[in-house]
């Protein structure tokens, strides 16, 4: 978190957007200062084609040379990094000027003398110079307000979870305590991986792989309670093992497919977990059988898990993840989505 704290605030002016932004605001900055210069509009575009050439020098060789600098430029402190890109912008400025008008008369580019095109150079780069480098501090300052916010609140989401997950996987341990102690003491070796899962450091990601190890593990447990009564079936295809997904996604479905669909029903139920992924989105399903006219209490009561799942989601991906619930075939199912990037294991 140190060397978070002093990352630069200036943006990769190599990359492809913000060399676009900067392309865009040289020729907006163009038409208006030609704008500005003419005294009619036919001299417009023999004006602009100059300016806009001048003006996109000053911008993409203050661009280059603030991104070939970056690394140097994030070990400063957020003042000092500002100064010396601003700087910069003004020896750019000066330079340009100075070879515009040993190369071309000035009244070509800007109908004005050298000391003149000098000093509106100067004058208008830095004036520009200071208001970019301003906003780019502020923009970084509010994304790191957002972030932290989003961490804060991610890590209390995450917490909220733990004591329903602990209540029932002891609930668990001590149904089989008097009928079975050698199994009960199998359960709880089980339960410590899930207890170290569910107790791991705050806002601590998992990946797919993992996830998926931690529902096999609660269903192993629930199996020795229920035995034949509970039904798993799995549809897997080609999933990216890799990817990070937040802590507890999937075992908190998989514990109320369980609790809500199974467990109520005297012949038990059936557990569908469903997972596919296409074009970097990832989708993810839990569905399970209803008990005999189970429909409203299978809907009752895991409200307030659905809703810490996707509140995570939305503060760790924002609109590119979700949650949805509805009845597919009978069977209550569970839906998240979220993006992944494309790599298998």
């Amino acid at each position: 978190m140190a060397q978070e704290e002093w990352k630069s605030f200036l943006p990769d002016f190599c990359g492809v957007r913000m060399v676009m932004a900067v392309v865009l605001g040289a020729v907006v900055l163009a038409v208006i200062v030609t704008l500005a210069s003419i005294d009619q509009l036919a001299a417009f575009w023999s004006r602009f084609s100059l300016t806009a050439l001048y003006i996109l020098w000053i911008a993409l060789v203050s661009a280059a040379l603030i991104c070939l600098l970056r690394r140097w430029l994030g070990g400063m402190g957020h003042g000092l990094a500002g100064l010396v890109a601003w700087l910069l912008v003004l020896a750019v400025c000066a330079v340009v000027a100075e070879i515009t008008a040993w190369l071309l008369p000035v009244e070509l580019v800007a109908g004005v003398e050298h000391r003149e095109l000098l000093a509106r150079t100067l004058g208008i780069g830095g004036i520009l110079g200071a208001l970019v480098l301003r906003y780019l501090y502020e923009l970084h300052q509010q994304r790191r307000r957002e972030l932290a916010e989003n961490q804060a609140r991610y890590q209390a989401l995450q917490a909220r979870i733990r004591p329903h997950f602990l209540f029932n996987s002891l609930n668990t341990v001590i149904s089989l305590i008097s009928s079975d102690p050698a199994r009960a003491q199998q359960v709880l070796h089980d339960l410590s991986d899930l207890f170290r899962a569910g107790m791991a450091a705050e806002g601590q990601q998992s990946t797919l792989e993992e996830e998926l190890a931690l529902v096999r593990q609660y269903l192993e447990v629930e199996q020795l309670r229920l035995g034949e009564r509970l039904r798993v079936r799995w549809e897997l295809q080609d999933l990216p093992l890799s990817a990070r997904l937040p802590r507890l996604l999937l075992q908190p479905l998989v514990e109320n497919a369980v609790y809500h669909g199974v467990e109520p029903a005297p012949e038990g139920g059936e557990v569908t977990l469903f997972g596919s992924c296409r074009k970097g989105r990832l989708q993810l399903a839990v569905s399970n059988t209803l008990p005999p006219g189970g429909e409203k209490v299978h809907r009752r009561g895991n409200r307030m898990a659905l809703e810490n799942i996707r509140q995570r989601l939305q503060a760790l991906f924002g609109e590119a993840a979700g949650l949805g619930t509805g009845m597919v075939d009978g069977r209550y199912q569970v839906r998240i989505w979220l993006p992944v990037e494309e790599t298998k294991r």
